[in-house]
């Protein structure tokens, strides 16, 4: 019976070749864009305010903004759908709560500012102002807004000790004083860089 079985799998998968029909593994990966486009992409007032957006908070391209743009619209559309609801319906308690006290924790808005309403009045300045790279400049590690960033890219700056290279990191309301910048760069006590060394070394 084994070498019965074993002809007739040989002879299948001669003429219809398994090889092409092999399972291939799930990919679970999250393909969907973090920004959107404009609709139209020549207006000249959208222009020039994305342009004095990048200008302010030393931003890399206008994708950067359009992603907070993405990220906005998401919370303001599910802070209306909440609104729709009564208020003493329990998913309008609980989501609105859950979602008024994230805004809160990443300093976006005040702890006066804890109803539905205010979460509609957000603008994109509100999102910007908690990035890691305007901290940085506000808490005088940087002499300007992009010098924060080519710090961060660098690796001189850390959070809570950890390091932290990702300009558009939102920063908490707890992480905000334990800014600093990292033990292991030549700001914060470390080995000195590689020009530094040159110049040590000549002299």
């Amino acid at each position: 019976h084994k070498c019965i079985r074993k002809f007739n799998y040989l002879l299948f998968s001669r003429v219809f070749n398994f090889n092409k029909f092999k399972l291939m593994s799930k990919n679970y990966r999250n393909c969907s864009k973090t920004y959107r486009t404009p609709r139209r992409p020549f207006e000249k007032e959208r222009l020039d305010s994305e342009l004095k957006l990048i200008g302010e908070y030393g931003l890399k391209n206008k994708r950067e903004v359009w992603r907070v743009q993405l990220i906005l619209s998401k919370i303001r559309s599910s802070a209306r759908l909440l609104l729709t609801l009564p208020q003493t319906d329990s998913r309008r308690q609980i989501q609105g709560k859950s979602l008024i006290q994230k805004l809160e924790k990443y300093g976006i808005l005040n702890e006066s500012e804890n109803t539905l309403n205010h979460v509609l009045s957000l603008r994109v300045q509100d999102f910007l102002e908690r990035r890691l790279q305007t901290i940085v400049f506000k808490h005088g590690l940087a002499r300007s807004i992009h010098h924060a960033r080519i710090l961060i890219l660098q690796r001189h700056i850390s959070v809570n000790s950890d390091l932290v290279n990702i300009p558009s990191f939102l920063v908490k309301i707890q992480s905000q004083k334990k800014i600093s910048y990292f033990c292991k760069s030549p700001f914060g006590g470390g080995t000195p860089g590689r020009v530094r060394r040159k110049t040590i070394g000549k002299n």
